[in-house]
């Protein structure tokens, strides 16, 4: 099966699952509303995807209790946007071409609707797997040493002079930022479906190679893309001073770097019979 195909099955089983559950696990109805507002504002679906298909990848079964584990990542993810959008942080206006969720509901319910995500997303993966182990796995990936520490190395690296050209510092920032949750979508979905040695292996080679290279398509996507194809305000790091892969290097050695990653994460995923993981990488091809 390929990607689109993929797409195809998985992502309205995704959005009636986070619509439906959102209305009927949150006791509060305007709480549930500001909550669901960010999350079922579109997006991707990259994370549930990445999880779902890695199980595709192994031939383990999709039932409902693998949806609420994926599902569990989205309402991460969107707790880590909606702080992300907030005044103290990157003050967006828009995301995913609508209102930002404190721009829509206020500040405090802001906060507190990516306060509720977070557990809830915890709570969705563990009991969807029963398993101490994905908790685990995905609290290290979201905690200090993982997306909120690579949140507050973007904050201190902001404006500051002694990152700019410190490529060790921007690696780890960018990886610990966006890649650690990326990973832990793929490992999460290898150790739940029992995958061989070899098999975990090449699948943490991939999301190594495809969660560090999102960043960079990420912040391509912020100079090649206008506002209303983003869905975001975009031409704007730079402006702001954020010190990413992109400033470091440039436009055409982000490229180059870009398509290297491409190439390590499609071969590591070549003994697998079908495509669906390597089918990932295409989502480049808007920047490349």
């Amino acid at each position: 099966m390929n990607l689109k195909d993929f797409q195809k099955i998985y992502t309205p089983q995704i959005d009636k699952f986070l619509e439906d559950h959102l209305a009927s696990e949150v006791d509060n109805p305007i709480f549930s509303k500001i909550i669901s507002y960010s999350v079922m504002a579109g997006g991707k679906r990259l994370r549930p995807l990445l999880f779902l298909a890695t199980l595709e990848t192994l031939n383990y079964k999709i039932s409902e209790s693998e949806l609420r584990i994926a599902c569990g990542i989205e309402l991460i993810h969107t707790y880590s946007l909606i702080h992300d959008d907030l005044p103290a942080m990157d003050n967006d206006d828009y995301r995913r071409g609508k209102l930002t969720s404190h721009k829509k509901w206020g500040e405090a319910e802001a906060i507190l609707a990516g306060d509720a995500l977070l557990p809830l997303g915890i709570q969705w993966i563990t009991e969807g797997s029963n398993s101490a182990a994905l908790a685990i796995i995905i609290s290290q990936a979201v905690g200090p040493n993982g997306m909120v520490g690579g949140q507050y190395l973007d904050i201190d690296s902001t404006n500051n002079d002694l990152v700019k050209e410190n490529v060790k510092v921007i690696d780890q920032m960018e990886w610990l930022k966006t890649g650690c949750l990326i990973e832990a979508s793929v490992k999460m979905a290898a150790v739940y479906a029992g995958a061989s040695t070899d098999q975990v292996d090449r699948l943490d080679n991939f999301s190594k190679q495809f969660g560090r290279s999102y960043q960079i398509y990420d912040d391509l996507v912020d100079v090649v893309e206008t506002e209303q194809e983003a869905g975001k305000a975009t031409h704007k790091d730079a402006d702001e001073g954020k010190n990413n892969t992109l400033t470091l290097l440039g436009i055409e050695a982000s490229r180059k770097q870009l398509l290297k990653m491409i190439e390590t994460g499609k071969e590591a995923v070549k003994i697998f019979k079908q495509p669906l993981l390597g089918d990932f990488f295409n989502l480049y091809q808007k920047v490349l």
